[in-house]
C-alpha cells in the first residue's frame, strides 16, 4: 500500500476543491477509467451540507461517537457536519490543497495516509464514506487494511463504511448475472482524474459488495453488519471487532 501524499501538479481533486473554496466555482473535474466511458465529478457535491447528503451518509454521521477520524475527507463536508452536530473528529486527506481548504473552514484536519505507520492515534468511530471501501484498492489489501483498523480503532470502537454492489453492471435482460469468476474482482476498478491541465497518476479503486467485504472482515477478526441499503446496490455497513 502507498503511505505517501499528493503533489500539487499530481492532485486534480484538490485543484478543483481549492479553486470551489477560493471562487465559489470550479472547472470540469473529470474522470477517467479502462473499464467505462469518461465521467464528471460535479465539484459543488464535494461541499454539500448535511442537509444534501445521501441517507446512507446521514445515518453514519448521525451514528459516530467519541473521537471519530474521517478518511479521506476531502473539502471536510463530513467533518463540518459533524463539528455542528457537536461532535469532536480529526479529518485526514493526502491532498494538501483538500488540507488547506479544511483548515481554512475551521477543522482538524491533517494531511496523512491512512496506511503511514506513524499514524498511530486511536479513535471511538473511523469514517469511511462517499464509497468509503475506494481507498482499500484492491481485494488483496484487505489484510493491510484491517492490521491498521486494529491499532487505530479504541476497545469498542467501530467503523462505519459505505459501498456498492456493482453486480448490476453485469445483469442481463433476464435477470441473471454474468461476471467472469475466473477475473479479478468485479468491483476492482482503475481510475484517473484530470482538472484543467492537472492530470493524477492513475489509481486503484474498490467497490466491494456486503457479503465479500463481511468475509474479508470475519478473516480478520471483524464483524460485518449491514446498517442500511440504498436504493441503488448502494449500503453502509459497521464494522467492530
Amino acid at each position: 500500500m502507498k503511505t505517501t501524499w499528493l503533489q500539487a501538479e499530481k492532485d486534480p481533486m484538490g485543484a478543483a476543491i481549492y479553486d470551489y473554496f477560493k471562487n465559489g466555482k470550479a472547472g470540469k473535474l473529470r474522470v477517467f477509467s479502462s473499464q467505462f466511458e469518461e465521467d464528471e465529478i460535479p465539484v459543488s457535491e464535494l461541499f454539500r451540507t448535511y442537509e444534501h447528503m445521501p441517507l446512507l451518509e446521514q445515518t453514519a454521521l448521525d451514528m459516530a461517537q467519541g473521537k471519530i477520524l474521517d478518511v479521506g475527507a476531502g473539502s471536510g463536508c463530513h467533518s463540518l457536519a459533524l463539528k455542528q452536530m457537536g461532535k469532536e473528529s480529526v479529518a485526514i486527506d493526502i491532498s494538501p490543497l483538500s488540507v488547506e481548504v479544511m483548515q481554512a473552514r475551521g477543522l482538524d484536519a491533517r494531511l496523512v495516509n491512512l496506511f503511514d505507520t506513524h499514524f498511530v492515534e486511536r479513535f471511538d468511530t473511523i469514517l469511511m464514506l462517499m464509497n468509503g471501501s475506494g481507498i482499500i484498492g484492491r481485494v488483496e489489501n484487505f489484510g493491510d487494511f484491517f492490521q491498521r483498523m486494529k491499532l487505530l480503532l479504541n476497545p469498542g470502537g467501530c467503523i462505519l463504511m459505505d459501498s456498492s454492489d456493482l453486480r448490476y453492471l453485469f445483469e442481463e435482460e433476464d435477470g441473471s448475472f454474468v461476471v467472469d469468476l475466473a477475473g479479478d474482482y468485479y468491483g476492482q476498478l482503475d481510475f484517473q482524474m484530470q482538472y484543467k491541465q492537472i492530470k493524477g497518476e492513475a489509481f486503484d479503486w474498490l467497490y466491494v459488495d456486503f457479503n465479500t467485504l463481511s468475509l474479508y472482515a470475519s478473516q480478520y477478526g471483524f464483524k460485518a453488519e449491514l446498517v442500511k441499503e440504498g436504493s441503488h446496490y448502494d449500503y453502509l455497513a459497521k464494522l467492530t471487532l
